[in-house]
């Protein structure tokens, strides 16, 4: 049986030591965290030091963590027009997107399609920050209300880094709120809610080697109310989403979370350079890489060679040991167009070869080594097949 090596990080990571162990623990907890006996306050404990654990990964309060089912449900309630502040009780009539979110995202969460636009990014995959300058103006001289906001931290696919400082404060000066997707950035380069102004951001336990199927909803400051829960029911996280928590998963995210902030900093560093790496070695040959002059994530790449579709590619590999994949994993296995490369201006031939490599703590340069020989093989084959058609 051929070896396997795993370099899709970015759709799900390996789960840690501590995650799986907080887990074990957690199970033996007979009690449901809602009530007041020593069982049920033990379950409770636990997710109390998750709740401080993971909002210590973003810089926030942990009175104002809500635990969800993952980062998509979390997105879901964080984009909705029932947003209100102490000094605020109206609701937004419009969301504004760029157009390299997540499919999540771009799906408007709980606004109407109608009330939902995007704004452009730039060839490197920068949300255009002088656009959403323009627009929000554009809706101040019109007399309109200030929209919610939604950007992401870092893309899944390109691993780009979005301006998030520079957003908020636009997005501040005219009014408005600023949602956050950190899915891909949290744990893995230094992410401050405070710092950054973001007022609402949303994390997952699977992208940081805690368990699949647990996020949480992030507020900067508790005066910011949900006034429209997505569940309804009893009351549970301070009713921001009722039903009985997942305690076992709530604890693994927390222990997730604490070790990827302890080891982030040397975590980065090795990532950077085995990523430096695969992409010196993806420069010997034809093969593009995306967004390569912006600043990105340590562990991410996406790239093609011109002729050399995703799916020959994505099925080659497999064959050959290596788990990588087209894009966002979030489309049902399927292998689809990039809608952010399309945002980037990328050519349609491309478009359709981007493969995504990301790669976790443990990746090793001889795993990078392997597939470089497995890439350059598959790219002189399609050398080979062009020069017989030519021929």
């Amino acid at each position: 049986m051929t070896e396997r090596t795993y370099l899709d990080w970015n759709a799900t990571a390996p789960l840690r030591p501590e995650a799986r162990a907080a887990m074990i623990a957690a199970l033996d907890e007979i009690g449901n965290p809602s009530s007041v006996h020593r069982e049920g306050r033990a379950a409770r404990r636990l997710i109390e030091q998750a709740r401080e654990r993971v909002a210590a990964l973003v810089g926030a309060e942990p009175r104002n963590v809500v635990f969800t089912s993952g980062g998509t449900e979390a997105n879901m309630m964080a984009l909705t027009p029932a947003l209100e502040t102490s000094q605020d009780k109206n609701r937004f009539d419009r969301l504004v997107v760029s157009s390299i979110e997540h499919v999540s995202v771009r799906g408007g969460g709980r606004f109407p399609a109608h009330q939902v636009e995007e704004i452009s990014a730039t060839e490197e995959g920068v949300v255009d920050s002088g656009a959403l300058d323009r627009r929000l103006n554009e809706l101040k001289w019109q007399g309109l209300p200030p929209p919610l906001v939604s950007i992401m931290a870092a893309n899944n696919e390109t691993g780009v880094i979005q301006p998030i400082k520079a957003a908020a404060a636009i997005v501040h000066a005219g009014g408005g709120l600023l949602h956050v997707d950190a899915i891909q950035a949290a744990g893995r380069i230094p992410f401050d809610i405070n710092d950054l102004g973001v007022d609402l951001t949303t994390v997952s336990a699977h992208k940081i080697g805690g368990p699949q199927g647990v996020g949480a909803l992030i507020k900067r400051s508790a005066a910011l109310q949900l006034a429209e829960p997505m569940i309804r029911g009893g009351g549970q996280e301070r009713g921001g989403r009722a039903g009985t928590e997942n305690v076992a998963g709530i604890a693994g995210f927390g222990a997730a979370a604490a070790s990827a902030l302890a080891s982030m900093a040397a975590d980065g560093e090795r990532m950077r350079f085995v990523r430096d790496r695969l992409e010196a070695g993806l420069r010997k040959g034809p093969t593009v890489i995306f967004g390569h002059n912006a600043e990105r994530l340590p562990n991410t790449s996406l790239f093609a060679a011109p002729g050399l579709r995703a799916e020959t590619a994505l099925i080659n590999l497999d064959l050959d040991g290596f788990a990588v994949s087209s894009g966002s994993a979030c489309s049902s296995g399927k292998v689809t167009p990039s809608h952010v490369l399309a945002a980037m201006a990328v050519p349609d031939k491309l478009v359709s070869g981007a493969i995504r490599l990301s790669i976790g703590p443990s990746t090793s340069e001889n795993e990078i080594d392997l597939f470089l020989e497995a890439w350059m093989k598959l790219v002189a084959g399609l050398s080979k097949e062009r020069r017989g058609l030519a021929a």
